[in-house]
């Protein structure tokens, strides 16, 4: 997501390079560009015209110390004035007096309520609360269904009446519900509606006076570009919402909808969908998302999933395989998991700082060799995968690894040279002998089968000698 938009940015920092001062000539010509990126990635037109007067306000006033780069400090000033758009700092769930806390889900048809419905109820889960579903869609076939499988999944109680009821009957019911068997929240699914639509709105009315809820979450689909201003403008003077929820980031979505929500309703996006998975959902921090919108990375959020993830016994083991040089292909399958279950490569890739100019080409077609290696390591025999010594004194046990996965010995020849570089490296960095240039991933330098980098042999730093050479996946 965003990176049209953070290209765009780029190339209006361009314009500024070589300039020794912000001036109104200069900087007018870099807010073209960024007025051009905003409006191609589908934000408001009202919220463009005021963001950019802000910016431009600002950097002209702004003084650049010696040091620093008319370029930089303009970066700096559209970076506090995305957050200042987008709101400022996380806004977390309003606390109700008494429980249950009563969260109310609406939104248009297709924005994917009953999903984030759920995965708004794993969030809570995972904080410790005590949470049921309302199924209050009686309109939409299969949606009592759906939920109801969602919460199988997720292991949450659902209540529903089934679709005879009104919903602000079947929502009352399930506050009862949740008052008796002392809920901590309570989350009612609602069905999707047009803002045209006058019915419809005025029972999310009904149901809002039935619960009484301390949120409204407008749940808003991030591909529907510009119209993510009027929608919101017209559920909050009906209904009156409290956030919104952001949905389906990680689709072809241009991220407009995301700097319009807050600007136009005045109330703040409090999550985030990354994907179809029920555990893809992430709490909004406008800083971090003004950070990936310019090509700054997000590494909170990357550290985040990675100790939602991460047992630390598992964490300090792997620790002390490193070190000793113990890693083998189980635990390289085992981190492989690891970081499919964080998201796509490419989406964790892009959480650090530098990587979003990664081509996506080079991405998928690392993603296509991880999978190359899982399938040669699930041709292994135990003892293999756990003394890949075996492997390297026996070219006949090569062969079979590589024949009966599909590939060729070569190409197991090479992935078993990178492991065995990898592990001398971890090694050698863990006595403090430095990190020289591996091919390898970002993040894991060596890691065997990713697209090249620098290559070579293991050598001291004092013996590299600088050399011109094109950049590889491993150098960026």
């Amino acid at each position: 997501m965003f990176d049209e938009l953070s290209a765009r940015f780029e190339d209006a920092v361009k314009g500024l390079r070589g300039e020794n001062q912000i001036n109104e000539d200069n900087v007018d010509i870099a807010l073209k560009q960024v007025r051009r990126a905003l409006l191609d990635a589908d934000v408001s037109l009202s919220v463009v015209k005021e963001f950019v007067e802000e910016v431009r306000q600002k950097a002209i006033g702004a003084e650049v110390v010696r040091g620093v780069k008319p370029g930089e400090k303009f970066i700096e000033v559209v970076h506090k004035e995305l957050i200042e758009v987008m709101g400022g700092s996380n806004a977390p769930l309003a606390e109700a007096t008494k429980k249950p806390s009563v969260i109310l889900m609406a939104g248009l048809q297709g924005a994917g309520k009953t999903t984030a419905t759920a995965k708004l109820g794993l969030h809570l889960k995972e904080k410790g609360q005590k949470t049921l579903l309302v199924a209050a869609d009686v309109y939409r076939p299969a949606a009592i269904d759906q939920l109801n499988t969602l919460g199988n999944q997720i292991e949450l109680e659902v209540f529903s009446l089934g679709q005879d009821l009104k919903p602000e009957e079947i929502a009352a019911s399930g506050l009862a519900r949740a008052q008796e068997e002392d809920f901590d929240t309570l989350i009612v699914d609602t069905a999707g509606r047009l803002q045209i639509d006058e019915d419809m709105m005025d029972e999310m009315v009904r149901i809002r006076s039935a619960v009484n809820p301390d949120e409204v979450l407008l749940v808003v689909d991030s591909m529907i570009g510009q119209e993510a201003a009027d929608l919101t403008r017209a559920f909050h003077e009906k209904v009156g919402i409290t956030g919104a929820v952001l949905t389906k980031l990680d689709g072809d979505s241009r991220g407009g909808a995301a700097l319009s929500i807050r600007k136009v309703s005045g109330k703040p996006i409090k999550f985030i969908g990354t994907g179809e998975k029920v555990e893809a959902l992430q709490p909004f921090h406008p800083e971090r998302m003004a950070g990936r919108i310019l090509g700054m990375g997000d590494v909170l959020t990357l550290v985040e999933k990675a100790q939602k993830e991460v047992e630390i016994a598992d964490a300090e083991q792997m620790q002390r395989k490193f070190q000793e040089a113990t890693f083998d292909f189980s635990d390289f399958v085992k981190q492989m998991r690891l970081i499919k279950r964080m998201g796509s490569l490419g989406g964790l890739m892009k959480m650090i700082p530098g990587m979003n100019k990664i081509d996506d080409g080079m991405l998928k077609s690392g993603e296509e060799q991880l999978k190359r290696i899982e399938a040669m390591i699930g041709s292994m025999t135990n003892a293999e995968r756990t003394q890949p010594e075996l492997l390297a004194a026996q070219p006949s046990r090569r062969r079979r690894v590589a024949l009966g996965s599909g590939h060729t010995p070569a190409e197991m020849d090479k992935v078993l040279a990178d492991f065995q570089k990898m592990r001398g490296l971890m090694k050698q960095m863990s006595s403090g002998a430095g990190m020289p240039g591996m091919p390898g991933m970002p993040g894991m330098p060596g890691m065997p089968g990713m697209p090249q980098g620098t290559g070579g042999s293991v050598r001291s730093p004092k013996r590299q000698r600088p050399h011109k050479k094109k950049k590889g996946f491993g150098d960026l």
